[in-house]
């Protein structure tokens, strides 16, 4: 994958997000990298589907010494959805993307996806669907502003949210 601001300080063994999938990189050259993907990947993410030319969003672990600007992300991409609609304003656009069964239940109005690594807000949240705002800064510097309904990107929920989930199931089975 090519791009050389992320990749010019790189050091084999870094991780790379691709598309909100952690990638360990293989090889580089300062300007492009190399990683190695499993078939857990391909099957789990949008990965499988890139072509010669795709564009990607990059973008370099977190460092301790760097403020967090938006919620905790880790590259673990939890599955797969579907744009399903685009609705432009005068100052953002309001995309709605379809869910896979069950990871619904991590996501809650005003808390936190990522969607192709891009940390956004939750709008609102259905059944099957949720929305985000994407404002200007957001559809200029991602591949969020140009991706199309019926197109696939990459979820990864909140991790806290899956801790809570854990936790407070082995409780409520204690107390049972």
């Amino acid at each position: 994958m090519r791009g050389p601001l992320v990749v010019s300080d790189a050091g084999d063994g870094d991780s790379i997000a691709v598309n909100g999938c952690c990638l360990t990189v293989v090889s580089h050259d300062g300007e492009a990298f190399t990683a190695d993907v499993m078939r857990e990947t391909l099957d789990k993410t949008s990965l499988g589907a890139f072509r010669p030319g795709t564009r990607v969003n990059l973008e370099r672990a977190v460092t301790a010494e760097k403020r967090l600007g938006g919620h905790i992300v880790q590259g673990h991409v939890d599955g797969t959805g579907e744009i399903r609609s685009r609705t432009p304003s005068e100052h953002w656009e309001v995309v709605e993307i379809g869910l896979p069964d069950g990871m619904g239940r991590y996501l809650v109005d005003k808390g936190s996806i990522t969607v192709d690594g891009v940390s956004l807000t939750v709008v609102t949240v259905t059944d099957d669907s949720f929305t985000v705002s994407l404002i200007p800064e957001t559809l200029a510097r991602t591949t969020l502003g140009i991706k199309q309904p019926g197109e696939t990107v990459n979820l990864e929920v909140d991790v806290i949210a899956k801790h809570v989930e854990k936790l407070v199931g082995a409780y409520t089975k204690e107390q049972s």
